[in-house]
């Protein structure tokens, strides 16, 4: 985020960013992005390929858990008055099934569980097309307020 976004929301900043078509570096370098926000979730897309491959012919976990950890992260995001912003304490990451350069488009979709004065708790699920589990998370997060 920019300075000029301090004045701005959490949601207010994730929209923008949606709606410009920005990426953070990582989401450029794993080839992600943004698709849905609203105030307490958060769904991110991408397409796993030999981009995010591990040795063994697999996509690397790191790749699920980026996913699964910016979900968390923008789920609770959305929820930031101006001013204040946050960061991952605890990350979590159970995964359920393999992904490889077959598996398509999947979905990290995260939703804030909690949300207090100085920290807040999130989940979320990796999806298939079909509604395949493929890992899933649960997040601590610190909010920081100047």
């Amino acid at each position: 985020m920019t300075d000029s976004s301090a004045a701005s929301s959490g949601l207010e900043q994730l929209r923008h960013l949606i709606a410009t078509g920005q990426r953070p570096g990582i989401a450029v370098s794993l080839d992600f992005e943004l698709v849905e926000i609203e105030e307490g979730h958060a769904v991110f897309a991408g397409v796993p390929g030999l981009h995010a491959y591990n040795p063994i012919g697999m996509v690397h976990g790191g790749y699920a858990a980026t996913l699964l950890d910016s979900a968390c992260g923008c789920a609770v995001h959305s929820r930031l008055a101006p001013g204040q912003s946050y960061t991952t304490l605890e990350l979590k990451v159970a995964y359920h099934k393999a992904m490889t350069k077959r598996t398509g488009r999947i979905e990290a979709r995260g939703r804030t569980v909690t949300f207090g004065r100085r920290v807040a708790y999130a989940e979320a699920h990796l999806v298939d097309a079909s509604g395949t589990l493929l890992a899933s998370a649960t997040s601590t997060l610190l909010v920081i307020t100047p």
